[in-house]
């Protein structure tokens, strides 16, 4: 995976992206020994230097797809019990990139880059998120067509999403916007109670057969085509 030549040099804490950025335009940045351009990037294996002096990236970025079990919390904040953090136990700090409620499942990211945080989470952006949902009482086209059309809750009114009905009392649904507790609250709403609710992707990550409590880090190929989305 490549990163932009701004965010490979202020990641090795010299200077921010702008500083970066007149250090290119100035020539004093080789990649390879070829002077930069602005707008270049960096992949493994390049060797960056500044005024011909080496420039190494402090930390790796990390990229994790965990298959969240119901009761983890999805918080940094260690004081409280059953959070992701202590669940997960990695070798280095990471935080999740946003939230799954406590009582779900299924896919959250991991990272220790704030700025791909930063885009997923961005709301002008609606990013594509996707849930399997069972619930107490059958499904009928009239429960359907409503959650589809959006529901008011929290002073608003849900963005227009999109149902598909598995069985009688499950369905798919695919969201762009995330407001708290969306789906529990639409489905409270039309007077039906959600018992399971799994997310199954996120963009162009999916959660596929990974088990309960598993995680894996992302592939070249997922973090490229999620990047090309961040930017397009």
């Amino acid at each position: 995976m490549s990163i932009s030549l701004n965010k490979y040099i202020s990641s090795t804490g010299i200077c921010s992206r702008r500083e970066a950025d007149k250090l290119v335009e100035a020539g004093r940045v080789k990649i390879n020994g070829i002077v930069a351009q602005k707008g270049n990037r960096v992949e493994e294996g390049d060797k960056v230097t500044l005024d011909g002096k080496g420039l190494k990236s402090k930390a790796k970025f990390i990229y994790i797809a965990l298959h969240k079990p119901p009761g983890i919390t999805c918080t940094t904040d260690v004081r409280h019990r059953d959070n992701i953090i202590n669940f997960m136990n990695y070798p280095k700090r990471i935080f999740p990139i946003g939230r799954l409620d406590k009582a779900s499942s299924g896919l959250i990211l991991l990272t220790n880059d704030g700025d791909i945080v930063n885009k997923i989470l961005r709301k002008e952006n609606r990013h594509e998120k996707e849930y399997i949902v069972k619930v107490n009482r059958a499904i009928n086209s009239k429960f359907i067509e409503k959650m589809s059309a959006g529901i008011p809750m929290l002073g608003t009114v849900t963005d227009p999403c999109t149902l598909e009905k598995l069985s009688k009392t499950v369905f798919k649904i695919t969201l762009t916007q995330g407001l708290n507790r969306q789906i529990r609250r639409m489905c409270e709403f039309l007077g039906y109670k959600v018992l399971t609710l799994k997310r199954i992707r996120i963009m162009n990550i999916h959660l596929d057969d990974m088990a309960v409590g598993k995680w894996r880090e992302l592939t070249t190929e997922e973090l490229r085509v999620l990047q090309e989305q961040l930017t397009s």
